[in-house]
């Protein structure tokens, strides 16, 4: 496919002066809403801009509506064929370096340093594919994840792999999946948000962002509802009809839930801004996006025991066992009381603050001057 261009230009105009021209992969955007991993790559690419000169590979135009206003080319999508021939394309970009937030960018005859990314092993323990792969992806997906050396074979072609969290650096670690530098460049929520007034009493509603997939576990949120009556559990995400009808058999007589199929950032937002909290029992993830994007904006979190969480909460987070309904309506009873609610939402706005997309564009960048220095 021959690639095309924009005419845009980005803000600091030409490469020179020694600022890094960086190729980043934005073809995991989706089309119409972000998920954890298209966010992740736009809200990186928007942080590294202001300190490089940034284009970015697309394979198809409806994606720029949620990407920064940046340089771009259009190349193959990267679940085609053409895949294994891309760097074709990406060695006439002249970068420095290409970064890709998943670890599956084709790199035959490439002649450039590579970031590739691994956000998290969900999939190793919890092997079905998400549903919006095409068939014959979904069953390579499964064969891929019944053992690790595909993992290695794809992370090894890379200068250096990233990944978002040190939980998921520990398990790269343990299974040994690779044999290159890893470095965290990390995820972080959206800036300029401003937290909600703690003095202001929430409503008695729960939040709940994240997709239906078996190890999310919302099953326990729904079984808890029962001994949460006052209480309306809000899902969020999109969802089928199918598992939408799974799920609705299994609330509690008296509970209160509501399906959203789908909302907007805006929508998100104002619904975060008066609910009581956060909450996810998931069981597996690489990061946890939502706890963040809860506590920045002051909304306290209850969520299951895991280390990933431990790592994205800290001490402000409520942690119940994943599959404890019981443990989970104890949690969000205790945040009746508006003193200790008023106390986890301050304390939350505090642990947000500790990630930021400006400092995860700054690890991003140290690796980018580590592999110009090796060229």
């Amino acid at each position: 496919m021959t690639p095309s261009s924009s005419p845009a230009t980005s803000d600091g105009g030409p490469s020179g002066g020694g600022r890094p021209r960086i190729v980043m992969d934005a073809r995991f955007t989706r089309m119409d809403h972000h998920d954890g991993i298209s966010r992740y790559g736009a809200s990186l690419m928007a942080a590294v801009a202001p300190y490089a000169d940034v284009t970015m590979l697309i394979h198809d135009e409806r994606q720029l509506a949620l990407l920064p206003k940046l340089p771009w080319v259009k190349v193959n999508s990267p679940l085609s064929p053409l895949e294994l021939f891309v760097s074709r394309h990406v060695n006439k970009l002249g970068a420095d370096v290409v970064f890709c937030p998943m670890q599956t960018m084709g790199t035959w005859g490439r002649k450039y340093p590579l970031v590739l990314t691994l956000h998290d092993l969900i999939y190793y323990e919890h092997p079905a594919p998400p549903g919006f792969l095409p068939a014959p992806v979904r069953v390579l997906w499964r064969l891929y994840h019944k053992a690790y050396w595909p993992q290695r074979l794809l992370l090894n072609r890379a200068d250096t792999v990233a990944t978002i969290s040190h939980t998921t650096l520990g398990l790269m670690n343990k299974f040994r999946l690779t044999r290159k530098p890893i470095r965290i460049v990390g995820n972080a929520p959206q800036g300029g948000r401003v937290p909600r007034d703690p003095a202001v009493a929430p409503e008695k509603s729960l939040a709940y962002m994240g997709s239906f997939m078996p190890y999310k576990n919302v099953e326990t949120l729904i079984a808890g509802m029962a001994r949460l009556p006052d209480f309306t559990l809000h899902l969020l995400s999109r969802i089928t009809a199918e598992r939408r009808a799974k799920l609705e058999s299994l609330i509690p007589a008296g509970a209160k839930v509501v399906f959203h199929n789908g909302v907007t950032d805006a929508e998100y937002d104002e619904l975060l801004l008066r609910s009581t909290a956060l909450v996810t029992l998931s069981k597996a993830e690489g990061y946890g996006l939502p706890l963040v994007e809860a506590m920045a904006l002051g909304t306290p979190v209850v969520v299951a025991d895991t280390d990933i969480f431990r790592e994205v909460g800290g001490s402000a987070a409520h942690y119940v066992p994943a599959d404890s309904p019981i443990a989970f309506a104890a949690a969000v009873r205790a945040l009746d009381d508006h003193d200790a609610w008023a106390a986890s939402s301050t304390a939350s706005v505090a642990q947000a603050s500790t990630f930021s997309w400006d400092d995860s564009a700054r690890e991003l960048l140290a690796i980018v001057e580590e592999l110009r220095g090796q060229g």
